[in-house]
Order: C-alpha cells, then structure tokens, then sequence
C-alpha cells in the first residue's frame, strides 16, 4: 500500500527537503506539494491524500502575507476527510499552540530543529498514517513538580483504559468501541498525552496507572459500558 502525502510550507528548500528524505521510503508517495495556505483545499480535493505535512505559520497567498488560519482549518479538513492525518512540522514550540493543534485533531507535531524525527520522516509518515501519533521531545514536557499529578478529562480516561484493556487494538477498532470517529479517538489519545508527559500509548497507559488514574490491575474497569 501506498502513503500519498500533500507537502504544504511556504520555503521551497524545506519541501524539496521533505521529498528527498520521504524519497528514500518506497512506501510514501509525494502527490502534491503547496507554499500558500490558500491552496491547500484544492490541493486535497484534487489529490487524494493520506498524510498531510503542514507548517502552521504560512502566508495565505502570494497578494496576502498575512498568517493562514490553519488551526480554524483543520477541524474542518479533517471532517471534510476522515481518514487524512496531518502531522505539524514547525519551528514554534509553544505549548499552548501544540495543545490546540492536538485538540485539533493533528496526529503530531515535529519541530523542524528535531533532527533525529527529520531524519526518520518516512516511518513517521508510515506510524501516522497507520493511526500513530508522533510529537517532538521538545513539545511534551514533564512536570517540574513530580508530586504534581496531570488531570485527564472524563472522555480522555475513557478512551485510555480502553487502551489499556486493548493494547493490542487498532485506532478503528477501538474507536468503535467508544461510538466515535478514529480522529476523535487520536484527538482525545494525543490531549492525553501531552496532559501525561509521554509520547507513545504504551508510555500513556503506564504512566496513567502509576499515578492511579487508571487501575493498574484492572485496566477495563472504566469501559464496562462501553459495548463489545
């Protein structure tokens, strides 16, 4: 199977640079490339696309300079096409930014000086478009106060212990279990990592229980209801 990814960055030398380093994965296929923000939707609905690469800080047009509303777009995209996955590459790293781009619904968020996850861009891509998440170490952080316990909403913790009762299963699967869309599961998933301090669902699971958010002996106890 082929991944079809649409590059959007408004700096032709870091697209060429993306389509060399996904080049070397003969899984990924470059269908489309953009430098304005204006174009993205007709790119998408001119190329069918699995894994998007976006920058959040691109012009809207070649007349107008001013920042495209990415983070306004993105719900939108993502019911427009439910099985896209969009994956942030940028050089902001502010928290509060990444956190919305998360509860956007984007599947991760590399910054553009994290060279190791540059390196790796084509499995990245691979991981995200088979339902992974992928987020930068500089975007996640620990509390400074290990006593300082995070807090998960009520729908983050459901979704949590029913990946730790299905380690195992696939974002479809799972998402169906909870009567929802797999972007919903991911958007909830990547909140709750972000809340956690982790970056895989593994390390998610783990550190739930160990803080008792989750009972680490009984990992479905918070999905009875959910149907089988």
């Amino acid at each position: 199977m082929t991944v079809r990814v649409v590059i959007l960055d408004d700096h032709i030398s870091i697209v060429d640079g993306y389509n060399y380093r996904l080049s070397k994965t003969p899984e990924v296929k470059v269908v489309a490339t953009g430098l304005f923000g204006e174009e993205l939707e007709p790119l998408l609905a001119e190329h069918p696309t699995d894994v998007l690469l976006l920058d959040v800080n691109i012009p809207t047009s070649p007349e107008n300079h001013n920042p495209f509303p990415i983070l306004h777009l993105i719900p939108h995209l993502l019911e427009s096409y439910p099985n896209l996955k969009i994956l942030i590459i940028s050089m902001l790293n502010q928290r509060t930014l990444i956190e919305a781009m998360a509860e956007a619904g984007v599947s991760g968020y590399i910054l553009k000086d994290d060279q190791a996850s540059i390196e790796q861009l084509g499995k990245i891509v691979l991981m995200v478009a088979s339902g992974g998440l992928h987020f930068s170490p500089g975007t996640i952080q620990e509390p400074s106060d290990p006593s300082a316990h995070p807090t998960l909403t009520a729908r983050q913790l459901e979704a949590l212990s029913l990946c730790a009762a299905y380690p195992d299963g696939a974002t479809t699967l799972l998402a169906r279990k909870l009567g929802i869309s797999g972007s919903t599961l991911r958007n909830l998933l990547s909140g709750a990592y972000l809340r956690l301090g982790v970056r895989t669902r593994a390390a998610a699971i783990t550190r739930a229980q160990q803080i008792g958010l989750i009972p680490p002996g009984d990992p479905g106890a918070g999905i009875k209801t959910v149907p089988e």
